[in-house]
């Protein structure tokens, strides 16, 4: 399993890569144009549908994500799951901090295509809201996961993280912050970090070094 995961990194990484560069050499211009466009085009300001996406985004934002990661990993410490709170605190911030690089070396402009509906900081690709929300939605998801037996919760725990994650990416072109190849990328990048995430906590905890699963009943 460790060997896969490290396979699908690698993978990942190098998909990132080229969709970097062609993002760099503006083939991917056209196609974002007219997604923002189109999406544009079926928003309208003040409807239910902006609402929700103006609180999907909200969700995403760096001080959100780290006021949850510190409550979880205060509650887990709490619980005397130290090994488990150590791992979310390193995942989630190594994660982060490899996404600013990426913006930081990438440097692309946002979109000035149509009107900016929520606020934004620093540079487009890949979009912040989009990895880091798949990287800590994510890998709390997959924490939760290896801490349950019953398969109902595992599978509710994950694609609850993935509808949540996609809404929070979904939000930026919607609301013209972002290009949809920024928002593709951290989907990908985030993913795909929560995938290595797993098979480390996975090959960690087969070891007993983060804590063994909490019994809890189901089937």
């Amino acid at each position: 399993m460790g060997l896969a995961a490290f396979g699908a990194a690698a993978f990942i990484l190098l998909a990132i890569l080229k969709l970097a560069s062609e993002v760099a050499e503006g083939e991917t211009t056209a196609f974002d144009v007219a997604v923002l466009r189109l999406m544009r085009n079926a928003a309208r300001p003040g409807t239910p549908l902006t609402s929700l996406m103006l609180g999907a985004t909200h969700l995403g934002d760096g001080l959100t994500l780290i006021i949850l990661v510190l409550l979880i990993a205060g509650f887990l410490f709490t619980a005397r799951k130290h090994g488990m709170a150590l791992f979310l605190i390193v995942a989630t911030t190594a994660g982060s901090l490899m996404v600013q690089l990426l913006k930081r070396i990438i440097d692309r402009a946002r979109p000035a295509v149509v009107e900016h509906w929520t606020s934004f900081a620093d540079a487009s690709f890949p979009s912040g809201h989009a990895a880091n929300s798949a990287i800590i939605y994510l890998t709390l998801a997959v924490l939760v996961a290896q801490s349950v037996t019953s398969r109902a919760l595992r599978l509710y725990v994950v694609v609850s993280a993935m509808l949540l994650t996609f809404l929070i990416g979904l939000s930026r072109p919607y609301l013209g912050v972002h290009w949809p190849t920024d928002v593709l990328s951290g989907w990908i990048l985030g993913a795909g970090w929560a995938v290595l995430c797993s098979s480390v906590a996975w090959w960690l905890q087969a070891r007993r070094t983060i804590e063994p699963p909490t019994e809890t009943s189901g089937t």
